[in-house]
């Protein structure tokens, strides 16, 4: 009993019966899986693995005049050229799935706007961009580019487009690849940050999140595809050319 709760504790309860029984095997006890089983049960002891989100199948034709604007071109030569915005899930045991919504610039690699909400709304999506819009003075004909998703092609998110004189681009239904760069901000993200670690509740996955953003992966991360600057450094490079 005392073993295994000793193996569910280092692995920060993550562990359910088949690998804590590996675990005890590796240091030569030998036991099977409904021993370790009954053990966790008189213990009270429940491995906190999240099944995986699976997005619902969206069978819609893809609307009239929806364009898609990058065509996979991610390349930008400069600042608030082009943006990508997406919407992803995060686990907290108290509240459940929340969701954050982020706007990527593609120059620099920086996350430019976010919001993070208890609930996946059109005004999340649209308050995120108004997030990056913030510092700057002219957003005409810049490209904001996402999928086809009910909050980017609602009329709140379309108007504050429109007002901003933006181009809205979209990612064809099913596919991916159309926004690789956010989708590899967001595999960067679950993989460094929130797979790492158990929210209890929504509150506590925020710090984790703003922490995450703004200290790490805005300022300290190096990216491969910017010359392994920082998206902080890149910016900067072009504030000081300015």
């Amino acid at each position: 009993g005392e073993l295994v709760a000793s193996a569910y504790a280092d692995s920060k309860g993550r562990y359910g019966a088949p690998k804590i029984r590996q675990v005890l095997l590796k240091s030569g006890t030998v036991c099977s899986i409904k021993r370790v089983q009954r053990h966790m049960k008189r213990l009270g002891l429940h491995s906190i693995t999240v099944k995986k989100y699976r997005p619902q199948k969206n069978n819609t034709p893809v609307p009239e005049g929806k364009a898609n604007l990058l065509k996979q071109d991610f390349k930008a030569d400069m600042p608030n050229k082009k943006w990508v915005t997406d919407i992803t899930y995060i686990h907290t045991l108290k509240d459940g799935w929340t969701y954050l919504a982020c706007v990527l610039d593609l120059c620099l690699h920086k996350v430019i706007g976010y919001a993070y909400d208890r609930h996946m709304t059109a005004e999340m999506a649209t308050q995120a961009l108004k997030n990056a819009t913030l510092n700057v003075k002219d957003t005409t004909g810049i490209i904001i580019h996402s999928d086809l998703g009910s909050q980017y092609t609602s009329q709140v998110f379309e108007d504050y487009v429109m007002a901003k004189k933006m181009l809205h681009s979209f990612s064809r239904k099913g596919n991916p690849y159309d926004n690789a760069c956010i989708e590899s901000f967001h595999a960067a993200l679950k993989k460094e940050e929130v797979y790492t670690k158990v929210y209890y509740d929504f509150e506590e996955a925020q710090r984790a999140i703003f922490e995450y953003i703004e200290s790490w992966y805005n300022r300290k991360r190096i990216h491969e595809s910017i010359n392994y600057m920082t998206p902080q450094e890149k910016e900067d490079e072009f504030t000081n050319a300015a």
